[in-house]
């Protein structure tokens, strides 16, 4: 309990940029250096070479014995950490392994091997495509899974990469784990044929662009995309979706950037059309001035709202603590709405950063009452071949074996002719090491049957997302 009497004790925190200076690979960097775009793009770290020269003895060896491993044998995102985001890990005057290892931006965003668990490092259903995304692609990359919105993939890169990203079938560099699936079709003959579905369903009035990250696209042909899309009569609600306004702020700051979404916004306004920046941010540290500086710029060009999609990760801000500091630094330091945190998807080797349904309703409850009701975020579990369900909404729950039971009320682009879609329960399924005995007992004994039948249905629908991808190229 805290000294007001309460289970949470608000307090106004002035947001601060930690000093870039105090790592030895950046001492000579100027305020002006680190301001640039151009440069933050330029001294990405890529590789561990890369991090020794930054970070020095600052690290043992140790450390980057261990993250050498995982990039070996675990990891499903190759390494991509701008100056920016690796700046506020471990912020104190002098990083030390341990704070470094102990680090909620570390564990999510620098992954090592120890992290990951041993006994159960992926869960017998998880899949590469966890979300079935590409099944759903009305046209490459245009997934249309609700009835009136759709997600827009118009590039496979990010300015970042997230050791947790749900698109790691598609996104990013192979590692030698993922192979990574590749478009087929040109970008300029993909975003046609994605607006060209858009202006034959007048039932579809949102839209997600997104990736990858849209930071990754030169401005020009992103605003050509969605200035296309405003003129479409249907589409009511364009969401830009990035995390590099918090991993790097700095490209959002860029004049022509500013210049570019003023044109957007203008344009959205006159029709009466709402656009959107979602960012992805997981940890209180990682909101700084540059962040509020560039989130605000933002707002200033007309865009309707900035708004946070997290995701619930243990080891990050799986506390009721950690996540109202995050929201209140989001909504207090930078005018970003907390909107959602997602539970972690069934990707492989993602057992240690998932929580159990019932921890999360656990946090939903803990949160509430603090935060104004708009600013409240939902944490929803995005269960395949449903889509984002509040956690409290689950229809069963076998807490035994970990597996909720769900319901939806709407049939995705693949169930159009399927009567009994909206009748069936769909299942999502607990970490197991957060399992009783009897749990963790039941998925050692069944959990190879479970695991030869994902098996079976991911290298379906590979095989199907290929066809798709065949057919579209023709």
């Amino acid at each position: 309990m805290t000294s007001n009497g309460q289970p949470y004790e608000y307090r106004y925190h002035e947001l601060v940029e930690p000093d870039w200076t105090r790592l030895p690979g950046w001492r000579d960097v100027t305020a002006a250096e680190w301001e640039s775009a151009q440069w933050q793009r330029a001294h990405c770290v890529k590789n561990v070479k890369q991090l020794r020269e930054v970070m020095g003895d600052l690290l043992d060896e140790s450390f980057y014995a261990d993250l050498e491993r995982d990039q070996a044998e675990r990891a499903t995102m190759s390494m991509l950490l701008p100056p920016q985001m690796l700046n506020t890990m471990a912020s104190t005057a002098e990083p030390t392994t341990d704070a470094f290892y102990a680090d909620p931006v570390r564990r999510y965003m620098l992954p090592v091997y120890s992290d990951r668990r041993s006994d159960w490092p992926s869960h017998p259903r998880a899949s590469r495509d966890s979300l079935h995304e590409h099944e759903m692609w009305a046209t490459e990359g245009l997934t249309h899974r609700y009835p009136t919105k759709v997600l827009a993939e118009i590039l496979p890169t990010c300015p970042q990469y997230c050791g947790h990203c749900t698109r790691m079938d598609l996104v990013g560099n192979s590692t030698p784990q993922v192979d990574k699936l590749k478009f087929a079709l040109k970008p300029v003959n993909r975003l046609d044929a994605m607006l060209d579905y858009l202006r034959r369903s007048p039932g579809v009035r949102d839209v997600v662009v997104s990736g990858g990250d849209v930071a990754n696209m030169p401005f020009p042909r992103l605003e050509s995309f969605v200035d296309s899309l405003l003129e479409i009569e249907n589409i009511r609600d364009i969401r830009l979706a990035t995390k590099a306004l918090m991993g790097l702020p700095q490209h959002w700051l860029q004049d022509d950037v500013v210049a570019g979404m003023e044109r957007l916004a203008t344009k959205a306004r006159s029709r009466g059309v709402m656009i959107a920046i979602h960012t992805h941010v997981n940890a209180a540290t990682s909101v700084t001035p540059l962040v509020a500086r560039a989130a605000r710029t933002m707002l200033a060009t007309g865009v309707r709202d900035v708004r946070n999609q997290g995701v619930l990760m243990r080891g990050v801000n799986d506390s009721i603590s950690q996540l109202l500091d995050l929201s209140f630094a989001l909504l207090d330091g930078a005018s970003i709405t907390p909107y959602y945190f997602y539970m972690c998807d069934l990707i492989p080797f993602s057992e240690h950063w998932r929580v159990s349904v019932r921890e999360a309703q656990h946090l939903q409850h803990g949160i509430l009452g603090y935060l104004p009701g708009f600013a409240t975020p939902r944490i929803v579990c995005d269960v395949p071949y449903v889509g984002k369900r509040w956690v409290h909404q689950v229809s069963e729950y076998d807490e035994m074996r970990g597996i909720s039971y769900w319901k939806k009320n709407y049939r995705t682009g693949i169930e159009a002719p399927d009567d009994a879609a909206l009748d069936r329960t769909y299942e999502y399924y607990d970490p197991i090491d957060t399992l009783s005995a009897e749990g963790r007992a039941w998925w050692a004994e069944h959990g190879g049957e479970h695991l030869a039948a994902a098996e079976q249905r991911a290298a379906e629908s590979r095989e199907a997302s290929v066809k798709q991808l065949l057919i579209e190229a023709i």
